[in-house]
């Protein structure tokens, strides 16, 4: 379908949006996705097996990547930045708890204000997609749900090795309710200094398989007690995580990322209508005046294509779900949607009240002028996902590289 140039200056991506309930007005909707890309310094760069770095700290390549997406009134939302040492899932990925982190992200922070735009920051606890090689300690999980997969690995070889460690090998711990109380402190803290530092607000990372979804997944979480057993006690985890980091920073400040139907990290969940229903009619409840709420689509999946993701939403009689149920029960709360949007699907679509705002993750790798060319109606630069995920020994290579469309 080709759109004429003038239709897509008009087009309803770039009229303003408020978020924050009223703080922040956005001058355009094409949000920059949240992407782990591993391109962190390590703290300790002499890292051996005996002594292996576990801290990344954000360098002036990360300034310089985030520098080159942001855009006048734009918003960017960061990589999944993990609250604490137990909850980092992948190398080369910073962290927000230790000083030199939170001065790292201050100067990315620093930077897409330079340029106009805003940036939040999304905390990311990996639960029990991690192994202890990684974090020094157990993997942790609302139950001690092994992964059901012998031959599913984690992402990278632990250091001095080259042989990829399988996940069923480091079944995780059952997090205690004082571990849980904990484990929801260490991302208030983590919000209370992403505040400090200047971040506009912050998303909680509710989606994907990682920890507050493992709460919600009734294959993983096992529990009998106040935070298992029924589709309403699942979501306990996710209501006071939200309930405390409001208390801490706001709720105009906070933001929540769900994906309802995904699969990755093992999520198969049953009843997800009706827990994904009961979690959002309490979201709103509790905190109307959240900054946002962002969704992945039903049958967009990272690591199966449309016609795997159809055969399993085909399967669980959700063949035709969408989500409207959700954008109803939001209401005005600004709706967000991400998982394949690109410069031949996005118009119409703000336009037709369905979404209030549309994420671009691959594109906005290889396009750090993204905003001007879905404007411009320029070609969008092809990714490289072999260069997805680092660290590399080059981490610039398709990282900062990607010239924008006036330099090609």
């Amino acid at each position: 379908m080709t759109i004429h140039i003038l239709s897509r200056e008009k087009s309803g991506l770039f009229r303003p949006l408020t978020i924050g309930n009223g703080g922040i007005t956005l001058r355009h909707r094409i949000i920059h996705a949240p992407l782990t890309r591993n391109r962190g310094e390590p703290a300790n760069p002499i890292s051996t097996a005996e002594n292996p770095n576990r801290i990344w700290v954000p360098g002036d390549l990360m300034i310089n990547y985030y520098f080159q997406r942001a855009s006048e009134g734009g918003l960017i939302i960061s990589e999944g930045i993990p609250p604490s040492l137990e909850s980092n899932g992948m190398p080369g990925v910073p962290g927000i708890f230790t000083p030199e982190q939170a001065n790292g992200w201050k100067k990315v922070v620093d930077a897409v204000h330079a340029q106009g735009g805003y940036i939040y920051c999304q905390l990311w606890h990996a639960g029990r997609a991690t192994i202890p090689q990684m974090t020094g300690s157990p993997a942790v999980c609302p139950s001690p749900s092994a992964w059901d997969s012998p031959t599913e690995c984690y992402s990278h070889p632990p250091v001095g090795s080259t042989e990829p460690v399988p996940y069923a090998y480091h079944p995780p711990i059952e997090l205690s309710v004082a571990h849980i109380k904990q484990t929801i402190q260490d991302y208030c803290r983590a919000a209370r200094t992403a505040m400090e530092i200047g971040f506009d607000g912050v998303e909680i990372h509710c989606g994907n398989g990682y920890l507050p979804e493992q709460f919600l997944s009734s294959n993983i979480n096992k529990r009998t007690d106040e935070y298992g057993g029924t589709p309403e006690k699942r979501c306990q985890f996710v209501f006071e995580l939200m309930d405390e980091v409001a208390k801490t920073i706001g709720a105009q400040n906070l933001a929540i990322r769900l994906s309802p139907f995904g699969l990755f990290n093992q999520a198969r969940s049953e009843q997800r209508v009706e827990t994904w229903t009961y979690l959002c009619q309490g979201l709103k409840q509790a905190h109307p005046t959240l900054s946002y709420v962002s969704f992945i689509e039903p049958r967009y999946e990272q690591i199966f294509s449309y016609e795997e993701k159809d055969s399993f939403l085909k399967n669980w009689g959700l063949l035709d779900v969408t989500l409207d149920r959700f954008r109803e029960i939001f209401g005005s709360t600004p709706f967000f949607s991400a998982g394949g949007w690109d410069d031949q699907n996005s118009w119409g679509v703000v336009e037709s009240g369905k979404y209030d705002a549309l994420l671009y993750g691959r594109y906005f790798i290889s396009n750090p002028d993204l905003v001007d060319r879905l404007k411009k109606g320029l070609p969008l630069a092809p990714y490289d996902r072999t260069r997805f995920y680092g660290p590399f020994e080059d981490n610039a290579f398709h990282y900062t590289d990607y010239p924008t469309a006036g330099n090609q």
